[in-house]
């Protein structure tokens, strides 16, 4: 997947892009919530939050057809509803949303290794190993590692196959037992609740507009890429779910929160299978780590502090601020060592379902210029605020400390946008670079 300097990428190029993000940290560091909330239904989970996201990509691929510019859904925002509090409020709780991923990314990480390598798994065990994880990306990013960034391609298609395994020879020592779905209202309540939280397992698929001035043809490629990816994740979230779901109890999966998925193998692979999904899965939690520190967060962190986006997209350097990768690692830290999985994974949700509503709101105020069908998009935002609402009752419910932690990077996000926009009277200085008629 590694491109020259003036070689644009392809539409397999952008669907892998998408598909190696999607297919990363949330599937093995969160299979076990889901199978604690949806218990049986996991697999139904899976398939209503793809089409919460489904909703979210029509008007992704709409605007991403023709407004190119990697800035991707801020770019939406700022031309759907102007250069405002809220436009600025935005780009930095998209910061914050790399931030509170990277947190994630370290718990899951933590998880697989520990049990790995025979040790006893303890909050200060978990603890160490976190900061570790992020203090050592860190200190790559410091120095610059091409090398890692090179090999981000290869790892994806380690960890495609590795689930293709567990898939392929886990299919056929299902328990159909298991795998009987519960439509009781505590069965449905479960899947709502899953599904909620599942949602940032397809957020991935965002990274195509924020790559969109790098993608041939973008007027065609961006919304081919956006669905077909979608559709390729759903296809192994479900299937990785109906084995693993019909494989073990759902009491093993959840007393397994922490590597779901490789004690969900031993059932067919033994130990073997065990040490497989255990290794991917620390291969694939790296990767996204890497990715979101190195690639992500630096751009959204130039966002949300100077309102501009930088004209060189090289990963690895951190623009102007500098000091982005360090605010960027200690909030990371902040979060990692105060959550538990659980908490992180709904805030991340929290926020990014935040994000999609105002670019669902952006393009119904755009549909006159870049096309749409208005009353398909009340109906994808009124759906959108209903997981939001779901969200924010999940975490009043289940979560207390995640529901405090959402309402205070809400409320830290407002101050900070505040003192940037009318002490320092920051404006964003991004220009669209393209339009497509």
């Amino acid at each position: 997947m590694k491109k020259d300097n003036n070689k644009k990428m392809s539409l397999l190029d952008a669907i892998s892009m998408a598909v190696g993000t999607m297919i990363g940290a949330s599937i093995f560091s969160i299979f076990g919530i889901g199978a604690k909330i949806a218990g049986n239904n996991l697999p139904e989970a899976f398939i209503l939050s793809g089409l919460f996201a489904l909703l979210v990509a029509y008007s992704y691929s709409k605007l991403g057809a023709k407004i190119i510019s990697n800035a991707g859904p801020i770019e939406f925002i700022l031309q759907g509803i102007g250069d405002n509090l809220i436009t600025g409020m935005l780009s930095i709780l998209m910061w914050l949303s790399y931030v509170v991923s990277i947190s994630l990314f370290a718990k899951g990480f933590s998880g697989y290794l520990l049990p790995l390598i025979g040790l006893q798994v303890t909050p200060l065990a978990l603890g160490i190993v976190e900061v570790l994880l992020i203090s050592l990306f860190t200190a790559i990013n410091t120095f610059g590692s091409k090398a890692v960034g090179d090999l981000e391609f290869y790892i994806v298609i380690i960890k495609l196959s590795i689930l293709g395994i567990f898939i392929l020879l886990g299919i056929s020592q299902i328990n159909p037992n298991f795998i009987v779905p519960s439509f009781s209202s505590t069965g449905i309540n479960g899947i709502l609740s899953a599904a909620v939280v599942f949602f940032l397992s397809y957020m991935g698929f965002g990274l195509i507009t924020n790559a969109s001035e790098n993608i041939e043809n973008p007027k065609k490629n961006v919304p081919k890429a956006i669905y077909i990816s979608i559709g390729i994740v759903m296809i192994v979230y479900v299937a990785v779910s109906l084995v693993a779901v019909g494989n073990l109890s759902i009491n093993e999966l959840i007393g397994a929160k922490e590597n779901a998925l490789a004690v969900a193998a031993k059932p067919f692979l033994g130990n073997f299978g065990f040490i497989l999904i255990s290794i991917g899965a620390l291969f694939s939690i790296s990767s996204a780590l890497n990715a979101t520190l190195y690639g992500g967060a630096n751009i959204a962190y130039s966002l949300a502090k100077d309102g501009e986006l930088p004209k060189i997209f090289e990963r690895k350097i951190w623009f102007k601020s500098t000091e982005g990768l360090y605010i960027t690692a200690i909030l990371s830290m902040i979060f990692v060592l105060l959550f538990n999985i659980d908490a992180i994974a709904s805030i991340t949700s929290t926020i990014y379902t935040v994000i999609y509503i105002f670019v669902l709101i952006s393009h119904f105020r755009m549909t006159d210029k870049y096309g749409g069908n208005k009353s398909f998009l009340v109906f994808n935002i009124t759906v959108l605020v209903g997981v939001f609402i779901a969200l924010i009752i999940y975490q009043y419910q289940s979560q207390p400390s995640a529901l405090y932690g959402t309402g205070i990077v809400f409320l830290l996000v407002f101050i900070i946008e505040f003192i940037y926009r009318y002490v320092k009277k920051r404006e964003f200085l991004m220009v669209q670079k393209k339009h497509i008629k």
